[in-house]
């Protein structure tokens, strides 16, 4: 069980050092000169024509106010797709506290069959027990409704195991609870890096 454990770890852990979209500022515009010579005109040399200038940079964008990040935090439905690789047990506070993080964040939480979902989040999840600790390695997806991925929030929470057990039965619900808190707090300021 330990080593699937462990090659689902490293399968989560290839996919996120994938490059999946290449940012289009990225790319800078070719930049050309003319050497064509201008008509002379009455015994004057040809003269080249200047190269065009490269176009100006576009401005940095400001960072969002703390206003405009509550109104884009109160705009979002975000819809949590079942969890796949926790146990039920496991699964149970960090859904839990998902909710309430959330409601802490000002972000609505949307039911299974609610269209109205802005955002959908899919987990990935895998425990790995070593010696004493349990390592619970996770990868979030954010989607549109479309089903277009937007972004991912990738992590490890390291903890003490309980319950003298391997894999989920080691995992505590703090443990779950903390990866909850940590993955609405960065897919809020994800949010926020959006609205400015």
């Amino acid at each position: 069980m330990t080593t699937v454990s462990l090659l689902a770890a490293l399968a989560l852990t290839a996919c996120t050092n994938a490059k999946d979209v290449l940012e289009p500022s990225a790319i800078a515009p070719p930049t050309t000169t003319s050497t064509q010579p201008l008509p002379a005109t009455q015994g004057t040399a040809t003269v080249a024509a200047p190269a065009p200038s490269s176009p100006a940079a576009p401005p940095a964008s400001a960072p969002a106010t703390p206003a405009q990040n509550a109104a884009v935090l109160a705009r979002t439905r975000l819809q949590v797709a079942p969890i796949v690789g926790a146990s039920v047990e496991a699964a149970t506070p960090l859904t839990a506290e998902l909710q309430t993080r959330a409601k802490q964040r000002g972000i609505t939480l949307a039911g299974s069959a609610d269209k109205t979902a802005t955002h959908v989040l899919k987990g990935y999840f895998s425990a790995i027990s070593e010696g004493k600790d349990t390592t619970v390695i996770y990868v979030w997806d954010v989607y549109d409704p479309a089903g277009n991925r937007l972004h991912r929030i990738n992590g490890q929470q390291k903890a003490p195991s309980v319950n003298g057990g391997e894999g989920w039965t080691a995992v505590s619900p703090a443990t779950m609870q903390a990866i909850a808190d940590q993955t609405v707090d960065q897919f809020a300021a994800w949010l926020g890096g959006q609205a400015g």
